[in-house]
């Protein structure tokens, strides 16, 4: 696929406005109710900022179901080094849904998204999803992004049974055999999409697996990507322990470490698989081509390639130069019938957006949600939810491959593709398979 120009992302935030409104009751409680006044779309909310309801017995019937709506939740980045990836699945599956809604919504029912910031910080997720749950009563927690914080929000999923869908992450522990009966996956791991890149590397541009090391962030999301490569240099004859590896911390760009140790194994390696967001990636590879080393750099889709491509094209050719990311959604810019309906539906449901990797991947995510609700039916719950979600085959996005789940199987797609970018900062796909 060819691009059709630079579409650099550029995420959009929108002022948070919030009343809260104290009910006095009589001697036996004091409930404080949280309100919040919504513009065109409900803005994201801190989960430092938010306050916990002391909730009322809850009413008749299925939370976050009522006849004229059913209510989503999502924990993301909106704030910080990594905004641009809570930013963007936001924008993708609130496109998705509002077109879902012009359209007669789900058996006569709206989808509203509530949002709630964590900063990519674990520590805020959890008062963030309860808050979801028990306060904004949720029926389902849709596109939230992080590997750590999955590690919070999925336990506490599974003991209150709310479905966790279409998660941001490409983490191992959303992909257990046999599956979480309530964790459901769009995406390929992270596993799978480095694995890709060190096949690419080997076969396609010819570097000695023995040359190939890995830059990572230092918790569960670099760990995830790090087996992958592991995986995939051991079937080469690499052992993991002769992989050379650096790592950075999570919501930083300090990369003067990793940086320094690159600079030790100058005359041994040829290419990094970097397993990073876009902060660090970027610091690394900047920094890494201002002291002279040159090497092939590959990341998974989680860095947003629209924003790091944002990062690095100031600096020019040098800075772009052999820098590939690993994606799971065809090029937003394409004329695959995805990527048609997604740019329609943003010009048409959030106009000023850009197309990009993270905002179509959360705009398929929220389709998929929708035809799960459709095929639940009217009398909606959470069992029936997952009955009809594991009954899905060969659903058709436009994608160029069926999507769909199974009892035994609850990730959709499996697909990797490759992409560049010029110092202009526009895209180019090719198979990395």
């Amino acid at each position: 696929m060819a691009p059709t120009g630079d579409f650099k992302g550029t995420p959009r935030g929108r002022p948070v406005t919030a009343k809260v409104a104290a009910a006095i009751g009589g001697a036996v409680a004091l409930a404080i109710v949280a309100t919040v006044a919504v513009l065109l779309s409900p803005p994201a909310r801190r989960a430092d900022d938010v306050v916990e309801k002391l909730l009322d017995p809850a009413p008749p019937g299925v939370r976050g179901v009522t006849d004229a709506e059913v209510v989503l939740g999502m924990v993301s980045a909106f704030t910080g080094a990594n905004r641009a990836l809570g930013q963007g699945m936001k924008t993708g599956v609130e496109a998705a849904f509002e077109a879902v809604n012009a359209a007669g919504g789900v058996h006569g029912r709206r989808l509203r998204l509530v949002a709630i910031d964590d900063g990519y910080e674990p520590s805020r997720t959890g008062p963030a999803m309860r808050q979801l749950v028990e306060g904004d009563r949720v029926f389902a927690v849709v596109g939230n992004v992080g590997t750590p914080t999955a590690a919070v929000s999925i336990p506490y999923c599974l003991e209150k049974k709310v479905v966790f869908f279409g998660a941001f992450t490409g983490g191992e522990l959303l992909r257990k055999q046999p599956p979480d009966r309530v964790v459901f996956n769009f995406r390929p791991s992270y596993a799978e999409e480095t694995a890709a890149a060190v096949r690419w590397l080997v076969d396609a541009r010819r570097v000695k697996p023995r040359r190939i090391a890995v830059f990572s962030q230092d918790d569960a999301f670099g760990e995830s990507g790090f087996r992958g490569a592991a995986a995939k240099l051991a079937a080469y004859g690499v052992e993991p322990e002769r992989i050379p590896r650096a790592s950075y911390r999570r919501n930083t760009a300090d990369v003067s470490d990793a940086v320094a140790a690159l600079r030790e194994w100058k005359s041994d390696v040829d290419a990094v698989v970097m397993v990073a967001t876009y902060p660090a990636a970027a610091a690394f590879i900047r920094s890494a081509r201002d002291a002279g080393l040159t090497f092939v750099a590959t990341n998974v889709s989680a860095v947003n390639a629209n924003a790091l491509a944002g990062e690095l094209v100031d600096g020019g050719p040098r800075y772009v130069r052999d820098v590939i990311v690993t994606q799971v959604v065809p090029l937003p810019t394409s004329t695959a019938p995805a990527a048609l309906r997604y740019r329609e539906a943003l010009e048409r449901h959030a106009p000023g957006e850009r197309p990009g990797f993270v905002s179509l991947e959360g705009w398929i995510v929220g389709n998929l949600l929708a035809e799960g609700l459709r095929r639940a039916g009217r009398d909606l719950d959470t069992e029936r939810l997952v009955a009809a979600l594991e009954s899905m085959r060969d659903l058709d996005l436009g994608l160029g491959f069926p999507l769909g789940f199974a009892p035994s199987e609850h990730q959709a797609s499996h697909e990797v593709w490759g992409t560049s970018f010029d110092a202009q900062g526009a895209f180019k796909a090719f198979s990395i398979e």
